[in-house]
């Protein structure tokens, strides 16, 4: 499939609300759903194609959506792969769109994991219910845990240091304070997250995103309807998805879905690394920013430390990478991937104020779902300025 280009994102929102215990997710979904077609200049009954996912809807949970919202539309996705779900659900819509199976399409989500106090990292069982996965997890790791793995392995492979893994939130947090609605805004520095308190050893507490209340929606269409629409488009130019697990059960844990989903993309949307001029990138913790950044292709295995390093993922520098500050300072409501969407259409329309990246031209959206090192999916977008 080749999109050409010919889908774009026309409307985005993202809630406010780092803490609503007064809302449900369907309330979330609904307020963000209104505000997105809002942005466009688009109304609910607009609207004929309707994407959701969320850590409690059920089998039927995109047509409790749907009824909710009182829409019946003629497309309907509720494909549910984790954190990577929406960068997912982008991809399933432009081509949906592409297809004449609907005309537009709306992304939906919304959480109240911090009203509900989930237990979404240290929980018992990485996220998976399934017994099966005993034989590979036989005490219940955890998702920190097996992210921990994941690092521990990289910096006894490479020589990779605790303080390059650092440099990452701390410039995730520089960006933080340049969003008015992140959750944590103070600045930080390389020897505060080295002093926090140990998660999972070498985890530190600010390795770790927050945990929050949130929802966002997305809105698509075809481009060429999009021209006539009150937000300037951003186009869908290229897309990847891809899986990783246990497998033979001799498993390369450094071996990433984005190394897959992502030549993918890239290649569909015919454009070069040199050319991406800033990335949203799924940060569950700093090293699945580290190793999603090798696994794109941006530095080779092994280099991410370095490459990480002396503010080049920061703005002002080579690659920014989330400048909304990202799930360790802005929000992370449990599954984040639509986040990167919205901030990712943002700074290609140059909404962001003082956190925009000057001359945002093309944009690199990556989501993670489900815990590396066990069982995991990769979603990836190269978005683009009309």
């Amino acid at each position: 499939m080749s999109l050409s280009g010919k889908v774009a994102i026309v409307g985005v929102h993202e809630h406010e609300t780092r803490r609503a215990p007064d809302k449900g997710e369907k309330q979330i979904m609904a307020e963000c759903a209104r505000a997105a077609l809002a942005d466009c200049g688009l109304s609910k009954s607009d609207v004929d194609g309707l994407f959701a996912a969320s850590m409690s809807l059920g089998i039927m949970g995109v047509v409790e959506v749907a009824e909710y919202l009182d829409l019946e539309p003629r497309y309907l996705d509720g494909t549910n792969i984790g954190g990577s779900s929406f960068v997912a659900h982008v991809s399933h819509a432009a081509a949906a769109i592409e297809a004449g199976l609907c005309e537009v399409a709306l992304i939906l989500y919304g959480s109240t994991a911090a009203s509900k106090a989930m237990a979404i990292g240290t929980g018992m069982g990485g996220g998976s219910r399934d017994p099966g996965r005993a034989f590979v997890a036989p005490f219940g790791l955890t998702t920190v845990g097996s992210y921990a793995l994941v690092a521990k392995l990289h910096m006894e492979r490479y020589g990779t240091r605790p303080e390059e893994l650092a440099e990452i939130a701390v410039a995730t947090r520089s960006h933080a304070a340049l969003n008015p609605h992140a959750l944590l805004r103070d600045p930080i520095t390389v020897e505060d997250v080295l002093a926090s308190r140990i998660i999972s050893d070498p985890l530190h507490l600010l390795d770790c995103c927050i945990i929050t209340d949130g929802g966002g929606a997305v809105v698509l269409t075809s481009t060429e309807r999009a021209r006539d629409l009150a937000r300037p488009p951003v186009r869908v130019l290229g897309c990847g998805e891809a899986v990783r697990h246990q497998g033979s059960g001799r498993p390369d844990l450094l071996d990433i879905a984005a190394r897959q989903s992502g030549e993918q993309a890239l290649g569909m949307a015919g454009v070069s690394h040199r050319e991406i001029d800033f990335c949203t990138i799924y940060d569950s913790f700093t090293i699945t920013v580290l190793l999603t950044l090798e696994a794109l292709g941006f530095c080779k295995p092994g280099e991410g430390g370095a490459f990480v390093s002396g503010g080049r993922i920061a703005l002002g520098g080579e690659l920014p990478v989330n400048p909304d500050g990202g799930g360790l300072s802005s929000n992370h409501p449990g599954m984040r991937g639509i986040f990167l969407v919205i901030e990712a259409v943002r700074q290609l329309r140059g909404e962001c104020g003082p956190r925009q990246v000057e001359g945002a031209e093309v944009g690199l959206v990556h989501g993670t779902g489900g815990s590396l090192g066990l069982l995991h999916s990769g979603a990836t977008l190269v978005l683009g300025r009309d």
